[in-house]
């Protein structure tokens, strides 16, 4: 970033500052250009995020094998980490637009600054929260759960909690990694970890290979023993290895800035609200399935779960648009910050439009793959349905990742943090709610509140990104509003 510059002074000098026209851009269709870089940043950021799913999947699918309580207590544990989770990586993704915005304005400085007061975040927030997690049976007992489910929890967690600061600390790094345009180290790293974390995993938990039998404590224990390892050889790579060695990623690491903690604070605080507001709704309909039935509530998981696989690759589309928006904004650059988010759109849409097909398309075969040989033909016929009205909740899930990243990119996470309130709860609860019991549509309509949820928000993001990248002298509405 510029000093001296605000976030409103460098706003108005993005749209006020038509892009200048290069060589390369003149040789080429700026929109292809924009294809290819985005797609190359985007696709090892996708698949990073697939590894960190991969490794929460098979830690739950070894611990299950312990029986069903087990999987219970382990699920809850979950919850808890994943809350106290989401917390910090909002906080910490801020890393990626701060970093963006100073390599687009030739600000080394600003880019080292980025990541060493993400990872302090990291340490500072990781701490208390981690010994919070101690708690995690007494505040599950609290929310109704039952003793000894609440315990094995707690077991897991006793393990598990330690992770969360180096694994904030991965994410700034990552971060940092994506906005120099180098994202890959990152996935390499996360492939090594998803083996090792296996075998890790399998090893505390059953006593393997001289290790000792620790059960939960064990997974959890491992978690956090690759999630250290993985934060430790993402730094290294980072201290010798071009081109980030060249902005001396560790320089100066104890030195404080609490101006760039402030500008940290004020982009992440909000974008760590949004998430908890998301993944809060997303809780309580699971709770609304509970009360219609047990039926009901595993046709919602296998439809879940299929939202979040297909997900993954907007996502890293969404962290390629905050890097390439980030970019033209430290640079001034209105045209090239209106194309890479415009560009990430429509290439989340394309994706999404196609992956819904398939979903319509093989909607009765995908619920097989989650559920049980014995499952009940109902709760297959019902997981089908809610596929088939979740047609529009995955292209609006796709638009909605995409365009807070541009929106990011852009330093501007506090009024979508409104539209997340009001998209998601002023709407998406009440219609859920709505539709689900008084109107008698059951899951059903739970899920058509969910997708008008998203898809108000979806829309809101899109409208205030165009907004704010319009084309015009000077524009009323300012970064943060």
């Amino acid at each position: 970033m510029v000093p001296g510059m605000t976030d409103l002074d460098r706003l108005q000098t993005l749209e006020g500052s038509p892009a200048p026209a290069s060589p390369l851009s003149l040789a080429r269709a700026p929109w292809r250009r924009e294809v290819s870089q985005t797609l190359a940043l985007a696709w090892p950021m996708a698949l990073t995020q697939v590894g960190q799913i991969a490794m929460m999947t098979t830690d739950l699918a070894m611990l299950g094998r312990l029986g069903d309580g087990v999987m219970a207590g382990a699920a809850l544990a979950h919850t808890v980490m994943f809350a106290a989770f989401v917390l910090g990586m909002g906080l910490v993704s801020a890393v990626a637009p701060l970093a963006s915005q100073a390599y687009g304005a030739g600000d080394r400085e600003g880019v080292r600054a980025a990541l060493r007061v993400g990872l302090w975040i990291a340490a500072i927030v990781g701490a208390p929260l981690s010994l919070a997690q101690l708690w995690g049976r007494d505040l599950l007992v609290a929310l109704g759960q039952e003793p000894q489910a609440a315990t094995l929890a707690a077991r897991y967690l006793e393990g598990l909690a330690w992770s969360l600061a180096p694994g904030w600390a991965f994410i700034a790094i990552r971060g940092f990694m994506g906005a120099v345009n180098r994202p890959q180290p990152a996935l390499w790293i996360m492939l090594g970890a998803v083996p090792l974390n296996a075998l890790l995993c399998y090893g505390l938990i059953h006593g393997a290979f001289g290790l000792p039998s620790l059960d939960l404590l064990g997974a959890g224990l491992a978690t956090t023993i690759v999630s250290a390892g993985m934060c430790a050889v993402a730094l290294w790579v980072a201290y010798v290895q071009e081109p980030f060695r060249a902005y001396r990623p560790l320089r100066g690491f104890w030195r404080w800035d609490w101006t760039l903690m402030r500008a940290m604070l004020v982009i992440g605080a909000p974008i760590s609200a949004s998430f908890l507001l998301e993944y809060g709704l997303f809780a309580v309909t699971g709770l609304l399935m509970g009360h219609i039935g047990v039926r009901e509530l595993a046709a919602h998981q296998v439809a879940l779960q299929t939202a979040a696989i297909l997900f993954m690759a907007p996502f890293g589309i969404s962290m390629a648009a905050t890097v390439r928006v980030g970019h033209a904004f430290g640079r001034g650059d209105a045209a090239a910050a209106r194309l890479s988010g415009f560009v990430a759109l429509g290439l989340s849409v394309i994706f999404m439009s196609a992956m819904t097909l398939a979903v319509v398309a093989f909607r009765d075969l995908i619920p097989h793959a989650f559920l049980a040989g014995a499952t009940a033909p109902e709760t297959l016929a019902l997981a089908s349905l809610l596929l088939l009205v979740g047609t529009s909740f995955f292209i609006f899930d796709g638009v909605q990742t995409v365009a807070a990243g541009a929106l990011r990119g852009l330093g501007d996470t506090r009024t979508p943090l409104v539209f997340a309130a009001v998209s998601f709860w002023g709407l998406g609860f009440i219609a859920s709610y709505g539709f689900g019991f008084p109107a008698g549509l059951g899951a059903p309509g739970v899920w058509i509140g969910l997708t008008l949820g998203l898809g108000l928000f979806s829309l809101l993001l899109v409208w205030r990104f165009e907004r704010l990248t319009r084309p015009r002298p000077r524009l009323a509405a300012t970064v943060g509003d």
